[in-house]
């Protein structure tokens, strides 16, 4: 029988699969859903220190290849999400996903975070420094430099004893060298990665774009050889382990990912595709293509593509 179980740093995974941030990560029952659902870890929404609006809607916009979304980081804050998911009983680990303008609005949700951690027992955190729609924040606010990336890990490393994961995009350039910063600096793993973009949808009846931020990122299938491309180079830069995000629907597609050097797998957008219950299939059919292969763990094709 083969194995589908990984580490992700001091995480323990039943299989590859992890919800990405911002898909069905609003409430606590949400992601204790997706884990029904097979998901191995979950990821919430992104949490910033104060309640954001965000964009005005429509914030999605589906297109030939997969989704358009500028949310803006709508969420309700540190303090709100501390008391929705303190308590976490769920096996599957409960990562964090943070967003700031800078390492000083890391630092403090580091702190309220450490503040809470009596009854709010995460197993890791998710530093976003990728969004590329969003002003203020990730590729918009300058934080794709190996310099910045080195001061907001630092930042959080020093008031949290928990497993530190860095998100990039795609979009970023020298992605390489971003995560080898990340993981100088004290990061426990990299989260390759957010949408990719900014792209835009125009209606040509209205004559305008669709999106209420006019741009948004891209997401789904179009954007997974960008993906496999960035965990490639990313695997020759770094030790720590990967997740890959972007453009996984399918076991085939994770396993590609994989081969390319991710460690486990962040699922998005194929939620709205094949339903709630993605994470099942995909790992079923990982595990099929392995032992029909001949492999006995899902670990044994981890960077096979550099081999």
């Amino acid at each position: 029988m083969v194995k589908l179980s990984v580490e992700l740093a001091s995480l323990k995974l039943e299989n590859p699969t992890i919800l990405a941030s911002g898909i069905i990560g609003v409430t606590k029952g949400s992601l204790e859903g997706a884990v029904q659902n097979g998901a191995a870890a979950v990821t919430t929404k992104s949490i910033s220190i104060e309640p954001r609006k965000g964009h005005e809607t429509p914030i999605m916009v589906e297109t030939d290849a997969g989704f358009l979304n500028a949310v803006g980081y709508t969420n309700p804050g540190i303090y709100s999400a501390i008391e929705e998911f303190s308590d976490w009983k769920s096996k599957a680990p409960l990562i964090l996903s943070l967003v700031g303008k800078d390492e000083t609005e890391y630092s403090v949700l580091a702190e309220k975070i450490r503040s809470a951690q009596k009854n709010f027992k995460i197993s890791a955190v998710e530093l976003v420094l990728s969004c590329p729609h969003t002003p203020g924040y990730g590729l918009m606010a300058g934080q794709d430099t190996p310099e910045q990336t080195a001061k907001v890990v630092r930042a959080v490393k020093s008031k949290l004893p928990v497993p530190i994961i860095v998100k990039f995009s795609p979009s970023s350039l020298g992605v390489g060298g971003l995560a080898k910063a990340a993981e100088e600096a004290g990061a426990s793993a990299i989260n390759m990665g957010n949408t990719i973009g900014p792209g835009m949808k125009i209606n040509i009846d209205q004559k305008k774009p669709v999106l209420g931020f006019k741009m948004g990122g891209l997401s789904g299938p179009a954007m997974r050889p960008v993906t496999v491309r960035s965990i490639y180079d990313i695997y020759q830069s770094v030790k720590i382990p990967i997740i890959g995000t972007g453009g996984v629907s399918y076991g085939a597609d994770a396993i590609e990912l994989m081969m390319a050097g991710a460690s486990a797998i962040g699922i998005g957008t194929a939620v709205w595709y094949r339903g709630q219950d993605v994470f099942r299939k995909i790992a079923k059919e990982m595990e099929e293509w392995l032992d029909s292969n001949g492999y006995s763990s899902v670990k044994e094709i981890v960077g096979l593509a550099h081999e």
